[in-house]
């Protein structure tokens, strides 16, 4: 007698719950479970003195200087003095609102172009041409004035948030457009592209920025006529995008070593030019593996625009230095670092959260 077998489908089990996968994690095995428990007794320790430190013994204005000094929590009277200076240095005071919104635009320009569901459609490069062209102009009309009745400011006096995040802004981009070209370069088959390639990347790999931002600040007027000024924001700006041009070069290097033979081939058979085949098919893929590297190093370089205070340019930790030199509030510094490191965080935070979003978003899109 025949036995009918069951047409049923066999679901796959499903899968565990987050809960279920963090507290594996947390208390899967004997080593998880003392790392979890070590981590805990280290945190009971330092979160409430924390918490007393920056929220039940914290002083508020208006707490004097000696207050402060003297007692045993946060100073954020400080903050409340110097917010100002620290987030716009010495940009005038009854102009402030004018950084406040070219940041508002420029941020808002960012978010626009970061929304990957656009690309590829055909009119969005125009766009964002015309929108960023258009961000850039107003940006500085409102910072610089001298139109509209807007008051003049000078380039020496652009200082704090704005100028951390213009330098990264412009630095990042136009370094990431020419890092495209080195890593190129650098796998090119004609011997000069080739050489001069690798010359660049391995001489700025070899030096500092700091050395670099020095030559852009001294060595450059020196070298330059007498009758061409530029401007040190405008050097230590061509110095920042100089530099991590090499280093995301070598990023992108690796991406396309990675791609298989066969989209190269499979390019020649569609009767693609070199360029074509960089454009359409293989630096795209690049890119997409280069993801989690290139958002370390954009990262790495947003915070690396502090070292510009050393050639005596005023971004966001100059500017908190100069705060923190006050001689009212002498003693007084570890609230604005701690202010300042915030501000470093989000903004690095934000990233790292966007290039995830990416991530997955990239994977969807190539199942």
């Amino acid at each position: 007698m025949a036995v009918e077998r069951s047409t049923m489908p066999v679901l796959p089990p499903a899968p565990p719950s987050r809960s279920r996968v963090l507290v594996k994690g947390l208390f899967g095995s004997v080593t998880n479970t003392a790392i979890t428990l070590a981590i805990l007794a280290v945190l009971a320790v330092i979160l409430p003195e924390l918490f007393r430190w920056a929220v039940l013994d914290s002083l508020w204005a208006p707490a004097s200087p000696q207050s402060c000094i003297q007692g045993d929590g946060a100073c954020w009277a400080f903050i409340q003095d110097k917010a100002r200076l620290i987030l716009f240095g010495r940009y005038p005071p009854a102009e402030h609102w004018r950084p406040i919104l070219a940041m508002a635009l420029w941020m808002g320009a960012i978010a626009v172009s970061a929304d990957w569901r656009q690309w590829g459609r055909r009119h969005w490069p125009r766009f964002l041409l015309v929108l960023w062209a258009a961000v850039l102009l107003v940006d500085a009309v409102l910072m610089a004035g001298g139109a509209f009745g807007l008051r003049e400011v000078p380039l020496e006096m652009w200082s704090g948030l704005p100028l951390t995040i213009m330098i990264a802004t412009f630095g990042l981009s136009s370094a990431f457009v020419l890092s495209i070209f080195l890593a190129l370069g650098r796998r090119s088959r004609l011997p000069v592209v080739r050489w001069l390639s690798i010359g660049y990347i391995e001489i700025i790999r070899g030096v500092p920025l700091i050395s670099i931002l020095f030559m852009a600040a001294v060595v450059l007027p020196i070298i330059l006529p007498p009758d061409l000024v530029i401007d040190k924001i405008v050097r230590a700006q061509v110095a920042f995008f100089l530099f991590f041009a090499a280093y995301m070069a070598e990023t992108i290097r690796g991406g396309l070593q990675s791609i298989p033979k066969g989209q190269y081939e499979a390019a020649d058979a569609l009767a693609m030019s070199y360029w074509q085949s960089m454009r359409r098919i293989i630096v795209p893929q690049a890119l997409r593996v280069t993801v989690p590297s290139m958002v370390n190093i954009f990262i790495s370089a947003f915070k690396d625009t502090s070292l510009v205070v050393i050639i005596s340019m005023h971004d966001l930790l100059g500017t908190t230095n100069a705060a923190t030199n006050d001689p009212v509030w002498l003693g007084v510094y570890v609230e604005a670092y701690v202010f300042t490191a915030l501000i470093y965080l989000v903004f690095c935070f934000m990233m790292s959260w966007y290039s995830q979003r990416l991530e997955v978003h990239i994977k969807t899109g190539r199942r």
